[in-house]
């Protein structure tokens, strides 16, 4: 595994680099393909095996992402998009297909939100997000799980 991104709270690493595209419309796709993608328009490309480790609790969390994994990219209102940047900014992209995968299988880390939080934040640092940008992401993604129940 290669370390991505470490600091004193979490520590990611991946197997090989993450390779995420952006799906699009062809034309001979079926109207479902089309809602499909217009909801979930990133796909990774190849299939990723992550390493988290929470270095607070002493954990180790493994795990694999399939290729072909759909997600929505960084779920950024429209309304803020000039102050944080658009869903389709490609610092966002790695970030978010993390942290889709945990708020999808919340097992894959005991069902520990903060510990999401942290490596989402993290991965935004590794990300060269500014410290700004984190901030308003990583509280309002906190407070979004914490109201959806988790």
């Amino acid at each position: 595994m290669k370390e991505w991104y470490s600091n004193k709270k979490a520590g990611i690493f991946f197997d090989e680099i993450p390779h995420v595209c952006i799906r699009y419309y062809v034309p001979v796709m079926s109207e479902e393909d089309r809602i499909s993608i217009e909801k979930y328009p990133f796909i990774n490309r190849k299939n990723l095996k992550v390493r988290l480790v929470d270095y607070k609790k002493y954990k180790t969390y493994n795990f694999e992402i399939p290729k072909g994994y759909c997600y929505d990219g960084a779920s950024i209102p429209r309304v803020f998009w000039r102050i944080i940047g658009s869903n389709t900014d490609n610092r966002f992209l790695i970030p978010a297909l993390i942290h889709d995968v945990l708020c999808e299988n919340h097992h894959y880390i005991d069902n520990d939100r903060k510990f999401s939080t942290e490596v989402f934040n993290a991965l935004l640092e590794a990300s060269e997000v500014s410290a700004f940008k984190r901030f308003w992401m990583k509280n309002t993604v906190n407070i979004f799980q914490m109201f959806c129940s988790w």
